[in-house]
């Protein structure tokens, strides 16, 4: 209820019911509770309340009261998962050794006149050879039981390039990191449709894609490949 100027309560809130003055700048009075209600303060947020629930904090009266500590469990915080998509890829890949006779190459060699052009012919058939490449060192070259070689990517498998010598090249993984070098071999080792030979002796790193040339007609393409 308001309260007048002059000290009146009163019900209406434009004049006084006792004296009549004007109500304007009288102050309210405290709102009293309903004598038939029942006032409690809940005892978990402090809130009054009039009934068995807290409007506040929804806290059940007929239940006992929490820790002066207590708080709603926080909602929990999802985990987030950082991705890096070229990490990911490298952790999956390898590398692989596709062996095909090439008649580009074949053609380049016949011009230049290498040291067994004369004696090359180009195959007839020679299906693709796929070669996942496997440890450290990858010998490539061709199998002598004689001599106790036993390359990883063994070209004398028939049909022989017979330009290729018995240990002609190597490769060399070192992580995801592959180069190759060339053994001295007599024909050499050419990368990419060149017709110049690289330097016998000197490691050459190799991207994926690449292209290894050797003897008469034989290309190494080396890739990544999901594992």
């Amino acid at each position: 209820m308001a309260v007048c100027p002059e000290g009146h309560t009163s019900a209406s809130a434009d004049y006084c019911d006792t004296c009549g003055s004007p109500m304007t700048g009288a102050g309210i009075a405290p709102a009293q509770p309903d004598p038939g209600v029942r006032v409690a303060q809940c005892p978990a947020c402090g809130a009054l309340i009039d009934g068995r629930f807290c409007e506040d904090c929804g806290h059940d009266s007929a239940l006992p009261a929490p820790p002066a500590s207590f708080a709603p469990p926080a909602p929990p915080i999802p985990e987030v998962t950082v991705v890096n998509p070229e990490a990911t890829l490298l952790a999956g890949t390898l590398w692989v050794a596709t062996v095909t006779a090439d008649a580009e190459h074949y053609h380049r060699m016949i011009a230049q006149k290498g040291p067994d052009a004369d004696r090359v012919a180009f195959p007839d058939y020679y299906p693709a050879r796929r070669i996942p490449l496997q440890g450290s060192d990858i010998l490539i070259g061709k199998h002598s039981a004689s001599q106790g070689l036993h390359p990883d990517i063994d070209l004398a498998i028939a049909p022989a390039d017979i330009a290729v010598s018995r240990s002609h090249a190597i490769l060399h993984l070192n992580g995801d990191t592959l180069t190759v070098t060339d053994l001295g071999s007599t024909n050499g080792t050419c990368l990419n449709g060149s017709d110049i030979p690289i330097a016998a002796k000197t490691p050459v790193l190799l991207r994926p894609g690449d292209r290894i040339h050797v003897g008469g007609w034989t290309t190494i393409t080396v890739t990544r490949e999901i594992g």
